[in-house]
């Protein structure tokens, strides 16, 4: 395009952004910039865009051209809200390759990978800008009549806007007052993120010589002795820091936030407002000097050396081998190259248990991310990898998603666990499977450690596409602790188990309280009992959005539904035949803690399950609890069984075995033994050894056997022959397809439909399903599964992902699929 200018024609430029929006949609939307934001456009920068009629949403810019789209007019961007990109190119390589593994879309990746501080969405409310002085008189008709409404009403939707002014398009108009800074399209249009401000003082140097000072002190000390010791207060800070926070002074001094300020008036503190980070930890002096054994020197040797052939190396050491310090040396070599390292763990309980081990060696250079955070502190982490200020970063499976600079290693720590894998919603990723991609882009390394690796770890190892290391020994010569198994039946028949709790645990856990030492009881289910029912007609309550019984939790005399939330009262009368006659059936960690608390009224014993740990400093307080021993018997779930490190835990029971061998899942056996293994790794780690006892009703299971003996080859070599034969992973890939509907008859026709076309496509061998899963119905959706099954080998899995997709998109295409919805899931286990 010519414009004139300056008395001559130019060439003005029109240039088009491709945008990444926040919504689930099979492409990427085309907006036009206009011209005055030209030199401002920047891939990875987050823009202001209108899609449909009246919503705003935040987008990011991942294409620039100046070819306009073909099959429609494209609007034109409303703001950018960056200075420079916060999403930079490689992250934006690695969010379409999760989108095409995962068989989802751009924007479902963008919701997961960003903080929600930066994902600044704004669908449906406007309020005034009270911030901004405006000139009513100076606007035009429509735009008056909209102010003057948002002044007599503080919110107005957008349908309420467009009824006011008799129109369906509105959004011309409130972007030229959102232009004017005079609306806000929805609160979070303005960046949620601000900075924690603090105030610093100082000493005014016209007091910092030895006789003003006396001089100040004898006025003070007169007038207003508070604001003396404040002073004083100060002077003792400053010897032992350099920044003293108006805060601080006034926890140290005593004398409050007033005698402060007075100080302040009269100059004696000059203050300054600083941002500062909600991140800090006092730095503690550094102490790397531990050596490693002869064992652990082998195997940190092997890794580098592996690292020069392979990308990937799996290290497989048995629980308290010491593979955290191999980690450290490893991190120390990367940080010493200048480049950066992601430390993954499973769950926050471990993020939270080891930080304060890392810090150790690394001090401020290691930062922390994971979903416990608030928006501000996420935000915090991601500018400070992005600046590259954070060299090592430690986090949850989300932690992937952070702009580094320079990765050199990612280190997955208890490979195995499933809390890797995000279930819903999309992007249904697995974190350690989408590391290795990760690093790659960087040209970086891999390092897989777990007591228990996943089986396709394991045969990814023993087929030579990963190098592989092996510690067999505890660190410190600590012995393997003594496993005892005791039939539940038994104990039953003799009538010598004291509620859930048989003779041999009882007498153990008074054994240790005795020598002082702690005891930690797995039970792999929360809330106080599974199942209340009827004795006279069996009668149980069930989640009226969900096909599962309630459960009962007795902190909040309720029945809830674990998967959707839902809760109603305890009912005294069965509803069905009006009998009193209901009892509780089965037990979770919350009535293991009261029973026991009722056998062991002395002891202190405390819950770690998703119920205690909800809030922000819940999980950390019991961590600290246990380490300080406040705690004699801690209960709890899976989070007790990953990597927890304490000297004094000597005893661990597994109450009942039995939960977890019979669950109806191919995987079955592995996870039994991955679990008794690592929780049966908690006892005796520091010099002590351990006593593990596993209640069952099944002592000679094969599971529980190869746990006594730790013999993972033994497990992992039976379980492969019944793979191959099955046609399960690692010899073949699977991707479920889950069809959802809220009419139990509509979706089973729909899923015929759907696996019939698969079938035709891909051939009857590897499509199994339709079927009902264990759970049918959750909030209010009927659920059908399919599974398919392809080859490993032979098989573009390219190929089948894009002719899955051609089949649904076909099957969305017809009036059969109105109101469902169809999920893809790669690699679902």
């Amino acid at each position: 395009m010519l414009e004139f200018t300056d008395g001559q024609y130019t060439d003005r430029k029109t240039l088009f952004v491709e945008v990444i929006l926040p919504l689930a949609i099979a492409k990427n939307y085309t907006y036009r910039v206009p011209y005055e934001l030209n030199n401002l456009i920047a891939i990875g920068k987050r823009v202001v865009v209108q899609f449909g009629k009246s919503k705003m949403y935040t987008a990011v810019v991942c294409a620039i051209t100046e070819h306009p789209p073909e099959k429609y007019e494209a609007k034109y961007i409303l703001e950018i809200l960056d200075d420079r990109a916060v999403v930079t190119d490689r992250q934006l390589h690695f969010w379409k390759w999760l989108g095409e593994y995962y068989m989802c879309f751009a924007g479902e990746v963008m919701n997961a990978a960003l903080p929600s501080a930066l994902k600044l969405a704004s669908e449906t409310k406007v309020q005034l800008n009270k911030d901004f002085e405006y000139d009513k008189t100076a606007l035009h008709d429509k735009e008056y009549l909209i102010v003057e409404a948002l002044e007599i009403q503080p919110e107005l939707t957008i349908s309420d806007i467009a009824k006011l002014l008799s129109q369906k398009t509105v959004m011309p108009i409130l972007k030229g007052l959102f232009e004017k800074n005079i609306v806000n399209i929805s609160e979070e249009v303005n960046d949620r993120y601000k900075p924690r401000r603090r105030t610093f003082l100082t000493l005014n140097p016209a007091y910092q010589g030895q006789d003003n000072l006396k001089e100040l002190f004898a006025i003070l000390e007169k007038r207003a002795p508070k604001q003396a010791d404040a002073v004083l207060a100060y002077i003792k800070l400053a010897r032992q820091q350099k920044a003293i926070s108006k805060t601080e002074l006034v926890e140290e001094s005593g004398a409050g936030a007033s005698s402060i300020n007075s100080l302040i008036e009269k100059e004696v503190f000059i203050a300054e407002e600083k941002n500062v980070s909600r991140l800090y930890f006092e730095e503690e002096d550094l102490d790397a000097n531990f050596e490693l054994s002869e064992q652990q020197h082998g195997a940190f040797t092997s890794i580098q050396d592996q690292f020069k052939q392979k990308d990937v190396v799996l290290l497989h050491g048995i629980t308290s081998s010491g593979k955290t310090q191999i980690y450290i040396r490893l991190i120390e070599e990367m940080m010493a190259q200048g480049r950066q390292v992601l430390y993954l763990l499973p769950e926050i309980a471990l993020t939270t248990h080891i930080i304060e081990r890392l810090r150790k060696y690394f001090g401020s250079s290691i930062g922390v991310y994971h979903s416990r955070f608030n928006d501000n502190e996420r935000v915090e982490v991601w500018q400070k990898v992005l600046n590259n200020e954070y060299k090592v970063v430690l986090g949850a499976r989300s932690a992937v998603f952070l702009p580094f600079a320079d990765l050199g290693l990612i280190i997955v720590d208890e490979e195995h666990e499933t809390s890797y894998k995000q279930f819903d919603p999309a992007p249904r990723y697995n974190a350690r499977d989408a590391a290795v991609f990760l690093a790659n882009m960087y040209k970086g390394k891999v390092l897989l450690g777990s007591a228990t690796p996943s089986f396709e770890s394991y045969y990814n190892a023993r087929t030579n596409k990963y190098g592989f290391a092996e510690m067999t020994e505890r660190y410190g010569g600590v012995q393997m602790p003594i496993i005892e198994v005791v039939s539940i039946a038994e104990e039953t028949k003799k009538k010598t188990i004291q509620s859930h709790f048989t003779s041999v645990l009882m007498n153990d856990i008074g054994v240790a309280l005795a020598n002082k030492e702690q005891v930690i009881l797995f039970q792999n289910r929360r809330g106080y009992a599974p199942v209340l029912l009827c004795k006279i007609c069996a009668y149980t309550p069930k989640c009226i959005n969900c096909d599962v019984s309630l459960t009962y939790h007795k902190h909040s005399g309720k029945l809830h539904c674990h998967y959707c939330g839902y809760k109603e009262d305890t009912p005294n009368i069965c509803p069905a035949c009006g009998s009193t006659h209901l009892e509780y059936r089965g037990f979770g960690t919350e009535k293991i803690e009261d029973e026991l608390s009722l056998l062991l009224p002395e002891t202190r014993i405390a819950r770690m399950d998703l119920d205690t740990t909800r809030s922000r400093n819940a999980l950390q307080n019991i961590l600290n609890d246990l380490e300080e021993k406040k705690i004699d018997i801690l209960v709890g779930t899976q989070m007790v069984a990953k990597g927890l490190d304490f000297a004094d835990v000597t005893v661990i029971g597994i109450i009942n075995a039995d939960s977890l061998l019979k669950y109806p899942d191919y995987r079955a056996n592995e996870r039994s033994f991955q679990l008794l293994a690592q929780v049966s790794g908690r006892a005796g780690r520091r010099g002590k050894q351990g006593k593990v006892v596993i209640q069952t009703y099944d002592p000679s299971h094969r599971v529980i056997k190869q746990v006594i003996e730790n013999d993972y080859l033994d497990l992992y070599l039976t379980e492969m022959e019944e793979r191959r034969s099955f046609h399960y992973p690692p010899f073949y890939r699977i991707i479920n397809l889950d069809i959802k509907h809220k009419n139990p008859e509509i979706l089973h026709n729909q899923a015929i439909y759907l696996g019939n076309e698969l079938r035709k496509h891909f051939g009857a061998d590897r499509v199994n399903g339709p079927q009902v899963p264990l759970v049918s119905r959750i909030r209010n959706y009927f659920i059908q599964s399919i599974m398919l099954k392809f080859e490993k080998d032979g098989v573009s899995i390219n190929k089948v992902k894009a002719g899955i997709r051609d089949i649904i998109t076909q099957f969305q295409t017809t009036q059969l699929s109105k109101g469902s919805i169809v999920q893809p899931d790669v690699d679902p286990y």
